[in-house]
């Protein structure tokens, strides 16, 4: 009797144990529940149409390859940040996730959780090979590729072709012809000729980093956002914050009280003549409101020592953590396909990195005019916010805010910057 309890003890140890690996492995994206594998799926796009458009593509995916089973998970922008570093950082990342490019793409890449992809792209060149080359860069570090590009993006102003031409308003070319086309709206009646929604940090961000960009040279901007090397002593620093400063006078105590969306909305009324916008937002701007726009890259500065026409903007892309399983190197060439490529543009109306994806059939003629300016850039500026470390660029976001409210100057924003890239080059 003793010895039969005894095996009795044993078969339920181990069918609790082999219960508990089954739960293990179907957490972490391997085989379970017979030849069924899951693949964790995480992306920043909890909101419509994009929402939609994945839960769809997933649905397809998954009928296509019955074995799989596809866990998803979205946050907005900022929350999406906030989860990876912490996911990396406890080891826990998702088969497939999405990742901004060039820096923030290379702290996911120093945590050695992430997959390489060099071999799996030169297996599948009829795949790797229908990707815009140029946008491999943001996510390739010592010739080691970690991400595939997915959307194109840039930063540009729009602006409503309506009332510059009624008001006989030349599209700006420099610093100086930017600040002449506002003063003459401001005398149009345009109390608030430029807006922003200066809640949002990471709007902020993107407007230091293109300034920057204009005024300091570009060695110096690679130095000093790599926080081994970092000073931040240039007084191009300065100008440039000057620079904001002044522009920030022209939009109004609205832009301090409002976020981006906001700040869209008013364009898309025509409320507002001009608006520093990503071409992501096309779209969107479409749909809120019927008004006439172009664009306008952010002008050189007279003075500046950086790059005149660069193009702030980068590529985003998808990341596989290092345990996937095979199948999700499927589902990353699924989501990157030519085919998906031109049912998100035609859905969502982003640009893509795929050829053949953007196409007269896909975009109306203002997507296309976005997509050749990004094409035509001379250089690409990546967003600021994932350029330099997010410590640094907590203090330039939320400096920027109180310097627009009269409640910090420029020197006292770069003091506190200096004084966190000392601390970083010395941990």
């Amino acid at each position: 009797m003793r010895k039969f309890l005894s095996f009795l003890v044993i078969i339920l140890a181990s069918s609790m144990f082999l219960a508990a690996c089954s739960s293990s492995n179907e957490s972490n994206g391997e085989a379970s529940n017979g030849d069924q594998v899951v693949i964790d799926f995480f992306h920043r796009w909890p909101n419509e149409p994009r929402k939609s458009f994945y839960d769809e593509k997933i649905a397809e995916f998954e009928k296509l390859h019955p074995n799989v089973k596809i866990n998803v998970d979205s946050v907005l922008n900022d929350s999406y940040k906030e989860k990876i570093r912490v996911l990396v950082s406890n080891d826990d990342l998702p088969d497939v996730f999405t990742s901004w490019s060039d820096t923030f793409a290379a702290n996911l890449v120093s945590s050695e959780r992430i997959m390489e992809l060099n071999d799996i792209m030169a297996e599948d060149t009829e795949w790797s090979g229908n990707i815009i080359e140029s946008q491999y860069a943001g996510f390739t570090f010592d010739d080691v590729t970690y991400g595939i590009p997915f959307t194109v993006d840039g930063k540009a102003f729009f602006y409503n072709k309506q009332i510059f031409e009624e008001h006989h308003i030349a599209v700006p070319e420099s610093y100086e012809e930017l600040i002449n086309a506002l003063d003459q709206l401001k005398k149009a009646g345009y109390e608030t000729p430029v807006v922003e929604g200066l809640t949002n940090g990471w709007a902020i961000s993107h407007y230091m980093g293109t300034i920057f960009d204009r005024v300091i040279e570009n060695d110096v901007l690679l130095k000093d956002y790599n926080i081994e090397t970092g000073e931040y002593t240039d007084p191009g620093y300065i100008r440039g914050l000057e620079i904001f400063k002044e522009l920030t006078s022209y939009m109004g105590e609205v832009s301090t009280a409002i976020d981006h969306e906001a700040a869209r909305n008013m364009f898309a009324a025509g409320e507002v003549p001009v608006l520093y916008m990503q071409f992501a937002e096309v779209g969107y701007v479409e749909e809120a409101g019927d008004v006439e726009f172009g664009f306008f890259n952010f002008p050189a500065v007279e003075d500046g020592e950086g790059r005149p026409k660069s193009l702030t903007g980068a590529p985003e892309g998808w990341m596989l953590s290092k345990n996937a399983p095979p199948e999700a190197v499927e589902f990353l060439k699924f989501l990157t396909s030519e085919e998906t490529a031109k049912a998100f543009t035609k859905a969502d109306g982003q640009l893509n990195a795929i050829k053949g994806g953007v196409t007269e059939e896909t975009s109306n003629p203002t997507s296309l005019e976005a997509y050749q300016i990004i094409l035509d850039a001379s250089d690409s500026t990546p967003w600021f916010d994932n350029a330099v470390d997010i410590t640094i660029a907590d203090i330039f976001m939320r400096g920027g805010q109180e310097l627009a409210t009269g409640q910090t100057t420029p020197e006292e924003i770069m003091k506190k910057v200096q004084e966190a890239s000392a601390k970083l080059r010395n941990q």
